[in-house]
């Protein structure tokens, strides 16, 4: 019995110095820039400039079918996958756009890359691509996502956004900022495109 109790102690040490190394290398994490324009209590606007990633399509209609296939492919690419077998550094967050027709995931690439000078990827189903600049309204959940979160997140945002009078249109998308083996403090969040007028943000 003693033996047990010994090596649960260490088990619960090894997890809590294996979950602050890992919260540590995360704050190293180059995260995609972008300003806040509006904060409120359960939601923010944010403008995002426009930014390099590398996408990859599919057919998958659910947060469980593409997170996992879509993620190892993408990885693929960025841990020497490519023309010249260069590691690239892996940023936050991950984007999702989960939807009925043509469902996407994306890697935002380092600030350093740009389309011109990232290497081509060995899949030709990875497509490197810049994104448009946009306003975006934001709110943030925490634990693992789920597609029943995406959905509840989804509502509740949207019917913020009507009762405040901001216009917003495409399809909600999310984002995931943690490794699947960060189990506290994750950081999730749905976003939407808003149509924005920057003169609301001075009001």
């Amino acid at each position: 019995m003693k033996t047990f109790f010994v090596l649960t102690a260490i088990g619960i040490v090894l997890m809590v110095l294996f979950q602050s190394f890992t919260l540590m290398s995360l704050n190293k994490t180059e995260e995609q820039k972008y300003s806040v324009v509006l904060k409120e209590k359960d939601f923010e606007i944010r403008f995002y400039p426009s930014a390099t990633v590398a996408t990859i399509n599919s057919n998958a209609k659910t947060y469980k079918d593409l997170s996992g296939p879509g993620f190892r492919k993408l990885a693929g690419y960025i841990f020497g996958g490519n023309e010249t077998n260069t590691s690239i550094s892996m940023t936050s967050p991950v984007h999702m756009n989960i939807n009925d027709s043509v469902s996407s995931m994306s890697f935002v690439m380092p600030s350093s890359y740009t389309q011109e000078n990232l290497p081509k990827p060995n899949d030709p189903n990875v497509l490197i691509q810049k994104t448009p600049e946009e306003y975006v309204a934001v709110m943030r959940f925490g634990g693992f996502a789920s597609d029943q979160d995406l959905v509840f997140y989804s509502k509740k945002l949207n019917d913020i956004l009507e009762e405040k009078g901001i216009s917003a249109y495409g399809n909600a998308r999310y984002l995931g900022y943690n490794p699947p083996y960060q189990l506290v403090n994750r950081r999730n969040e749905i976003i939407v495109s808003v149509k924005w007028d920057e003169k609301r943000s001075q009001q």
